[in-house]
Formats: C-alpha cells, sequence, structure tokens
C-alpha cells in the first residue's frame, strides 16, 4: 500500500459505500485506519489543540472587544447587537475574527445603517482617548454588504439584518451537542481550520475561497456519513480530505439530504449519501425540524440555488450555495484543479501549524513534540 502501509487497510468499515463520489475511488476513502498508530498520533494532534483553542484569556479580551463595538453600534441607532459565528461557537483561530450582527425592524436603516456606523467608527479610530484603538475602517460593499474594522488588532466584521448567521450558530450547537464526545464536533472543526487557514491557505470568503460555514458544512457531512466514534479531531481531518478529493464536484452538489447532481438543478433532488443503505448520524427528523426552526425570515428564499464553481448546500436553505464564495481559480476542491496536498497528503508532510502529526516511519517517543 506503498507510503499508507501500516496505517491503513483496504476493508470498508461496516460495509459503508458513499455515494457521490468519483469513479472507482471509494475504497480508499473508506478504508480502515490503524488504531493503534491513530491513538498515538491523535495524542499529538490534541497538544496542537489545546495550542490554538480559544482559552480564557483570548475568550474575555474578545467578549471585551465585542461588548466595545456593540455600545458603539447602539449609539448610532436604536437595535440589538448579537455576536455569531465561531466567537460563540469557541472554535475560532488564533487569527480569527468577531461576526457581529445589528438587527432592527426599522426597514428604513437597510440603506443608511453602513454610513451611520463607518462614521462612528472613524471617529473613534481619531479619539485619543478611546476605550480601544480602532483602526483600518472599511465599507465592503459585496453581496451582504459588511463594515470591517480592526479593535485591539481583532478583525471585527459587522453586518445588518443577517439572521442567518444567527440560525446558523444554533444549528451547529444542537449538532455539537448530538455528537457529544467531549465536544469532538467542534475540536475537529477547529483543527480543519486551522489546516485550511494555516497550511492549505484555502480559507476566507472575502479573497475568493472556501466560507467557514461551508467548511464547517463539509465537516458535518463526514460525520453524517461515516456516522461512527471517531478516534479523535485528526480522523475527521483525514477522512474529510480523502472523502472530498475524491468526491465528484463537476457532477454533484454536497447536500446533507445526499448528493444532488448538477444536471437536476434548479430543483433540489438528493440521491441517498450511502449506497448501502447505512444509517446516517442526522435523522430527517432531525435536519427537519433545525430546518424549520432556523430557516425562518430569511431573505431571498424564493431564489432558485445557483451552481458555482464548488457547490455546497445551506442545511438550513437550500437555495442558498455556501461555495458560491470560491472562485474557479481557488476551487481547490475540483479534482483537476486542487493541488497536490488536497486529499491525503504524504504522511511524512502532515503538518499544521508548523507541527508534524504523522511520520511514515513508525512512532519513536523522541519524536513527539
Amino acid at each position: 500500500m506503498g507510503e499508507h502501509e501500516g496505517w491503513a487497510a483496504l476493508q470498508p468499515p461496516n460495509g459503508l459505500l458513499p455515494n457521490g463520489l468519483l469513479p472507482n475511488e471509494a475504497a480508499s476513502v473508506i478504508q480502515m485506519l490503524d488504531p493503534e498508530r491513530w491513538m498515538k498520533a491523535e495524542e499529538r494532534t490534541a497538544d496542537l489543540i489545546a495550542c490554538i483553542q480559544p482559552d480564557a484569556p483570548s475568550a474575555g479580551r474578545r467578549n471585551d472587544v465585542a461588548d466595545y463595538v456593540q455600545r458603539l453600534i447602539t449609539k448610532c441607532f436604536p437595535c440589538q447587537v448579537f455576536t455569531f459565528g465561531s466567537v460563540p461557537l469557541k472554535t475560532y483561530l488564533p487569527d480569527g475574527d468577531i461576526d457581529l450582527m445589528a438587527f432592527s425592524k426599522n426597514q428604513n436603516l437597510k440603506d443608511m445603517w453602513a454610513h451611520q456606523v463607518r462614521d462612528m467608527l472613524e471617529n473613534e479610530e481619531k479619539n485619543e482617548n478611546a476605550e480601544f484603538r480602532v483602526k483600518e475602517v472599511q465599507y465592503i460593499q459585496a453581496e451582504v454588504k459588511i463594515i470591517k474594522c480592526l479593535v485591539e488588532n481583532i478583525v471585527v466584521d459587522i453586518s445588518f439584518n443577517q439572521l442567518g448567521g444567527l440560525c446558523s450558530l444554533c444549528f451547529l450547537e444542537e449538532v455539537d451537542i448530538l455528537i457529544n464526545q467531549n465536544h469532538l464536533f467542534k475540536r475537529s472543526i477547529i483543527l480543519i481550520k486551522a489546516w485550511c487557514y494555516y497550511e492549505s491557505r484555502i480559507l476566507g470568503a472575502h479573497h475568493g475561497l472556501i466560507s467557514t460555514y461551508a467548511l464547517e458544512t463539509l465537516v458535518l457531512y463526514i460525520f453524517h456519513v461515516f456516522n461512527k466514534s471517531f478516534s479523535g479531531p485528526l480522523e475527521v481531518l483525514y477522512r474529510c480530505l480523502e472523502f472530498f478529493s475524491k468526491f465528484d464536484w463537476e457532477n454533484f452538489c454536497v447536500s446533507l439530504r445526499g448528493p444532488v447532481p448538477i444536471s437536476s438543478l434548479p430543483e433540489i433532488t438528493a440521491e441517498l449519501p450511502r449506497k448501502d443503505g447505512g444509517e446516517l448520524l442526522l435523522s430527517k427528523y432531525f435536519l427537519h425540524t433545525c430546518s424549520s426552526r432556523y430557516a425562518v425570515c430569511q431573505e431571498n428564499q424564493g431564489q432558485p440555488f445557483v451552481s458555482k464553481h464548488f457547490n455546497v448546500i445551506d442545511p438550513l436553505r437550500i437555495n442558498n450555495n455556501l461555495g458560491r464564495s470560491a472562485s474557479k481559480g481557488d476551487s481547490i476542491l475540483l479534482p483537476d484543479q486542487r493541488p497536490r496536498s488536497w486529499g491525503f497528503p504524504p504522511l511524512s508532510c502532515f503538518n499544521i501549524c508548523g507541527k508534524n502529526l504523522m511520520v511514515e516511519e513508525p512512532f519513536k517517543e523522541e519524536t513527539r513534540p
């Protein structure tokens, strides 16, 4: 088995046979892993995650910054300001930003909120007695209008009446509770985000790369399809790399309900996630309940799903393509465009944040970081 010898054997676990893969690729995706060697690798991975995961000082610092910006926004106009995304989910990286959403029922603010918030932040930037240092205030007039700034060198993104972020947060919290295993889902997200951001450089919707929510949905898809107790976050990362490097992106969209043929669009007709009919993690009832509970009051609900180069269907809004931010030149998940490191890299080259997590030779105690 070449460079993978000793790490994996080509027997499918529990008869698993995923759908939506490229022809003749199922065997490598479902190979079983050597438990002893992977547990050693998971121990090293746990040390790494402990270095980059949120801790009390970083959480306190971000909460203080968020509270400060919230107070500034509410001085501009009457509204409620919520934190969503990786900060309340507790999956942010050391370089992670803070996502804030201002909410108001006053629709007259829709066209003027950004100018008022930008002016307030620019005034604060000039204020020598400001509670925190504000700089680099920007107004990004994209599909979703955002005010971006740096507060104490932490990136803060501010949006208006974008309830989808709060709904996604609630959904992912429910998923983490369902999976349990000491927050394995969240720990896996932290590790995979770190690999995508620091090593592969494929994370960042504002730069034409993958959005965080799209990545989180891909991670959830692996839990959903494999429906097993993983040895730890490293195995989840491995399964993600193997699976999505062999996924047939040219012909299918990723959906928790199963791969959706692009040829069927705009109709969303999903195939079964597993050809073997095996049990999935998320029941149809769970998905339907979450979709009904968290997909309310969203804009553009009547618009059809628009396919791009990289297609991931929002679990809560089936007409929302979470992969729309990825440009063609950066759609590294496509089989003919991904660099060699996307998919399972050589074991001796599996690095995250500068730490080598696996080596080709058997583990030696002195090689542990």
